[in-house]
Order: C-alpha cells, then structure tokens, then sequence
C-alpha cells in the first residue's frame, strides 16, 4: 500500500505492466484449462452448452478469446470445470522434463 496524506490506499494492479512471471502463469493457466478441455473431449462449442446448464451464459468466440489469452479468473476456471466434470486438477509443474 502506499501512504498518500496519511491513509493508505491500494495500488490499481491493472495499472502497473505485467511481468515476464504474470505472463508465465497466464500460459500455465491457459495451458492447464484446454489440456482439460482436451482431456474431457469437450470443444469450445460444448462448453458453452455445459456452461448454460450451469446458469452462465457467454458465447463460443468470447470463451475462446479468453481461453487463448489466457487471462480469466479462477471463477470461469473454476465453473469449466465444474461444466466439463473435472473434480481434480493435476498442479504438477509442467515445465520440468517428466521422468
């Protein structure tokens, strides 16, 4: 927090540029949302469907926009997994060479 004529206030996190590191965890997100999708057989199309059993309603290029950028909340992760019936999600690091 900064001090500003004796109160704090929050920085504005959009303001500031995103880190090599935010862009990192963005990809890994992205990385581990379609690796799912991909895992349940689910396109984005159908996702759209299962998301609108569930009460959310977004359309196929928005998702998809969102997916392939990767910036989407743990909320949008956290109900396609729900939508495509993913109840575990392997956090294992990805980027170290598998044994």
């Amino acid at each position: 927090m900064h001090r500003m004529q004796g109160r704090h206030t929050d920085i504005d996190v959009k303001t500031q540029p995103k880190s090599a590191v935010d862009k990192e965890w963005e990809a890994e997100a992205k990385q581990l949302l379609k690796a799912e999708l991909a895992r349940q057989g689910v396109t984005y199309r159908e996702l759209v469907s299962k998301l609108e059993v569930l009460g959310i309603k977004d359309d196929e290029k928005a998702i998809g926009n969102r997916i392939s950028r990767g910036k989407f909340t743990l909320v949008f992760f956290l109900q396609c997994m729900r939508a495509i019936g993913v109840q575990q999600v392997d956090l294992r690091d990805r980027t170290r060479s598998r044994l």
